[in-house]
């Protein structure tokens, strides 16, 4: 098949990076000869004579022809790839490369005298093949087909000395179009300023063997440099105005080159760049800038090649931004509230994307709240508020944001207070020189209520803060007595309802509990009192005590039957039977005794039985035993 010329071509494809002795590692001056091959749609133009040792074409190069085009397919069998040159260089639009269909003799296939460089100074070449085959491509050659191998060389300008020289190595056919740069270093001497670059195609004839170059470049290499601050890390510096003087330094990653001169230089726009007079070292403290500015520094290996842009290598840039402090931020003005109201927030508003911070202080004191506009406090107090940028750059002053807690009228205590059945009693809400409002709707100091309830006053001070007291009124009722329950000597009161009483069987004497034990008979009143003096209530009854037995035997102790407690109750009269119903005898006030005879004879042991009518209609009457 047809053998396929080397191209140079723009990037628009993948490219990688490779170097045979090696690129810059440092930093790289603005290139002092560049090659791209030009631009457009059509073959052409041929290099000067001298150039190459091929035959120019304007066309499909055969075997040892040559070509420039803005394609690369010139056979089926080969890539379809645009050249090399980036888009945004002023060739890189259908941009033309370098297609040769290399001979099948290996021989030189370009050379080029490359002039105006700088003595003493190292200076890098690059440039950037392609294999044109397609190795995916059907019955073209076997396989990735014959790599191409070409060697770099660099000699003085009488091609007597070869400073440097590299080979790529077999670069095989792929299956996607890969452009791959190359590159050498070497050193110019004293008084050299010009090199002969020559390119040899190592590659035999056959199937394959075809290539592209392009983007040819010389420029200068120096050590990497960098500048920095101790304070920062990167290549910018933000700082706020009215800024002291910045020291920054030049910092060189030494690659083996061991003179380097400087100059330091300064942009407002990072665009124009000016000497700064005297700045030659590697360090340089700013004056007080105000705005914005960039610093950089040119490097060269010679003071003579110091001004010479293709001659010397640029540091990267470092920034030192100035930011405008921010405004004070504006006051949503000072809050009043009472001590119980719930605690709002201070408020401030900003003018522009600022941050606020809150202090104790107008000046240093304690951090409150950050990052906020908003401040709750925990307490009444002066609050101030400051704007800022960048977590450095704050406003020059702070604005003060005032709570006040006005103090709330003091209530004595709550209150629970007592209202007697059909009575009235008096609230008083116990605090002077407010105002009033009652739940019942009054506005005096003092109501008077005739009901239970739960009654508030709402207190406002001049001030406005107001309190609440409530008073919570209970009614007490009149005791009333329903019934006396008498079992044998107990006595109990019985009263409609239960209440905050107190009893007492004979007005004198009171006791909590409603019973009353070991009573003695005789005519009664019980007694029931609200301990709260809202009433008093009496009940009449008659306490007889009845013996179950007496014992008249003469021994002094129970020998006679009486009803204790009957001999208080006028004009009743006891009569007792015995247990076949014989009367036996009367008792009365006066004759109050029986000893246990009949018309003076013992009467037998047996029950019997008595029966009287009380002065109140009450009927006594029941046995009791006669002991012997």
């Amino acid at each position: 098949m047809k053998k396929i010329p080397l191209l140079l071509l723009v990037l628009l494809s993948a490219f990688h990076s490779f170097g045979q002795l090696g690129f810059c590692n440092g930093s790289k001056g603005i290139p002092i000869f560049t090659e791209d091959f030009g631009s457009g749609t059509d073959y052409g133009p041929a290099l000067p004579a001298g150039v190459t040792s091929y035959t120019f074409i304007a066309g499909t190069p055969g075997d040892g022809l040559y070509t420039l085009y803005y394609r690369t397919n010139q056979y089926t069998s080969w890539h379809n790839s645009p050249d090399h040159t980036p888009d945004n260089q002023p060739n890189g639009t259908n941009g033309k490369s370098l297609i040769v269909n290399a001979s099948f003799t290996p021989s030189e296939f370009y050379k080029r005298v490359v002039s105006g460089l700088c003595v003493n100074t190292t200076f890098e070449f690059t440039a950037w093949l392609l294999n044109v085959y397609n190795a995916s491509s059907t019955g073209a050659c076997p396989g990735t087909g014959i790599p191409i191998n070409v060697t770099f060389e660099i000699w003085d300008s009488t091609e007597t000395t070869l400073l440097r020289s590299g080979n790529t190595g077999d670069i095989n056919g792929t299956s996607s179009a890969n452009w791959t740069q190359y590159g050498l270093l070497f050193t110019t001497g004293i008084g050299q300023t010009s090199v002969v670059l020559k390119m040899r195609n190592n590659g035999v004839g056959g199937c394959g063997n075809d290539l592209a170059i392009d983007d040819i470049m010389f420029r200068s290499c120096g050590d990497f440099t960098t500048i920095g601050t101790t304070a920062t890390t990167g290549n910018t510096y933000s700082v706020c105005e009215d800024v002291t003087p910045i020291n920054i330094n030049l910092q060189v990653n030494s690659s083996g080159i061991t003179t380097n001169v400087f100059q330091w230089q300064e942009s407002l726009d990072n665009i124009i760049w000016n000497d700064i007079t005297g700045e030659n070292s590697s360090n340089y403290a700013t004056p007080n800038i105000t705005t914005s500015h960039y610093y950089r520094v040119k490097v060269a290996q010679d003071i003579a090649n110091l001004n010479n842009a293709f001659c010397s290598t640029i540091s990267e840039i470092f920034s030192v931004l100035i930011k405008q402090k921010p405004l004070a931020p504006l006051s949503n003005g000072n809050i009043i509230i009472c001590e119980n109201d719930p605690i709002p927030a201070l408020t401030v508003a900003t003018f522009g994307s600022e941050s606020v911070n809150w202090y104790s202080a107008a000046t240093g004191g304690t951090l409150l709240q950050s990052n906020s506009v908003a401040f709750t406090p925990s307490n009444a107090g002066i609050f101030y508020a400051e704007s800022y940028t960048l977590n450095t750059c704050v406003s020059a002053n702070r604005t003060a944001v005032q709570l006040t807690m006005n103090p709330i009228p003091i209530i004595v205590q709550n209150e629970t207070t007592i209202l007697c059945e059909t009575k009235s009693v008096l609230l008083d809400a116990e605090i002077n020189n407010v105002t009033y409002n009652w739940s019942t709707t009054e506005t005096t100091k003092s109501i008077t209520v005739t009901t239970p309830g739960i009654f508030t006053v709402t207190v406002t001070s001049p001030n406005g803060c107001t309190n609440l007291k409530t008073i919570v009124v209970t009614e007490n009722l009149i005791p009333i007595i329903t019934n006396v329950v008498i079992d044998e000597r107990q006595v109990t009161i019985i009263t409609v309802i239960s209440g905050d009483y107190e009893y007492s069987l004979d007005g004198i004497n009171y006791q909590n509990s409603n019973v009353f034990e070991n009573t003695i008979g005789g005519i009664k009143k019980a007694y029931v009192r609200e301990k709260n003096n809202c009433g008093i209530a009496t009940f009449d009854f008659t306490l007889i005590i009845i013996p179950k037995f007496f014992t008249p035997n003469g021994d002094t102790y129970n020998d006679y039957f009486s009803m204790e407690g009957f001999q208080f109750i006028n004009n009743t009269t006891i009569a007792i039977f015995d247990r076949y119903g014989k009367l036996i005898t009367y008792l009365n006030k006066k004759n109050g005794t029986w000893d246990g005879t009949l018309l003076g004879k013992p009467l037998p042991a047996s029950d019997y039985w008595y029966k009287a009518i009380l002065q109140d209609g009450t009927e006594l009457k029941g046995h009791f035993a006669l002991i012997r």
